[in-house]
């Protein structure tokens, strides 16, 4: 499993496309965690991306990299 940290700027092309920026918005912290599937995924967010197009792989390896982070530094 390869997993990677980034502290980004939210100028920078794809940082602010998630929830998380409307709590950095409002002085809360917060994390985002992605798989960038924009960058991955031809059919993300279009009416092509249904269930058949999804990595369940890749998203199992997702959740066990962040139940492995919380609860390696809680």
């Amino acid at each position: 499993m390869d997993a990677s940290t980034l502290k980004a700027p939210s100028w920078l092309h794809g940082v602010n496309f998630s929830d998380h920026r409307n709590y950095w918005e409002f002085g809360y912290d917060a994390v985002m965690i992605s798989d960038t599937a924009f960058y991955r995924n031809p059919n993300y967010h279009k009416e092509t991306d249904t269930i058949g197009t999804l990595d369940f792989n890749k998203m199992k390896d997702v959740v066990k990299g962040v139940c492995w982070a919380l609860f390696k530094f809680k």
